[in-house]
């Protein structure tokens, strides 16, 4: 079976610096995968090479045996943050609507088809209630179901979600995972997800993408969360705490890299 993501010996190079050096993953269909690492690691630029939105330097990505650029329709996007939307005077409803079938941004589409996938995603992250209010005025955990609504309009086999955790206190966090996990299971969809913090992901998690030092570890949580492994991923010792059915990630200063709640975004 073709893989959902083959990533092979992918190099990207900003302005004179090495972000990504030699990543390779392979990941397959209908897996969840988590995406983590530090500031500056190369998580939101990874996602922009896979979403087609940044050519790597070398190497290739290729999404259900395409490149990114032939891919786009098989593919639902939530990127940081809302898009600008924040002040926006559309209903949640139009904004979604707005989106239909590509980026045919204007006036919100009215067709029978529209209407019915439109009323689909929004009953899929349970958001038909307040659909018809204004997004400004949502709550941030409505606004990220309304964002992830956009994103799953045309079943994209793949969904790639950066940072949809920022900014959400830790209910609203759960909430929302739990919200992706149901839709995962009722689609089968190929979740990949960018957080700063793996312990809200421990249970709806298959494998970890772990981004450091401009290298990839790509495994089960317990093959990758190890003092041993993220040692040598980001070139100087890590010590990886365990207590019950959490992982902290400690430098050798005792600076805790990864932790719970942690709500800065990742401008890399």
């Amino acid at each position: 079976m073709i893989p959902a993501l083959q990533i092979s010996n992918l190099n990207v190079s900003l302005g004179g610096n090495t972000i990504l050096s030699g990543v390779n993953a392979e990941i397959g269909n209908g897996e969840f995968i988590g995406i983590f690492g530090p500031n500056g690691a190369g998580k939101t630029t990874l996602v922009r090479c896979i979403v087609g939105t940044l050519v790597p330097t070398s190497g290739s990505i290729r999404i259900l045996g395409l490149s990114p650029s032939q891919a786009g329709k098989h593919i639902g996007y939530m990127p940081q943050g809302h898009g600008g939307f924040d002040l926006t005077a559309l209903s949640a409803r139009s904004l979604v609507e707005a989106t239909f079938e590509g980026d045919h941004w204007g006036l919100p589409w009215t067709s029978k088809k529209s209407k019915q996938e439109v009323n689909r995603v929004l009953e899929v992250v349970e958001a038909t209630s307040y659909a018809g209010r204004r997004f400004s005025v949502l709550s941030g955990g409505e606004r990220q179901r309304i964002m992830l609504a956009q994103a799953l309009l045309g079943n994209p086999r793949i969904l790639v979600l950066d940072e949809p955790l920022a900014s959400l206190d830790p209910k609203n966090q759960a909430l929302l995972i739990e919200c992706i996990a149901r839709v995962q299971k009722l689609t089968d969809v190929t979740v990949l997800f960018v957080a700063h913090d793996m312990n809200p992901l421990m249970n709806v998690m298959d494998r970890v993408l772990y981004l450091a030092g401009g290298h990839a570890a790509l495994g089960t949580v317990d093959e990758v969360a190890t003092s041993e492994s993220l040692t040598k991923l980001y070139g100087f010792g890590i010590e990886v705490v365990r207590t019950k059915n959490r992982v902290f990630v400690v430098s050798s200063e005792g600076n805790v890299t990864e932790q719970s709640e942690c709500t800065h975004h990742d401008h890399d």
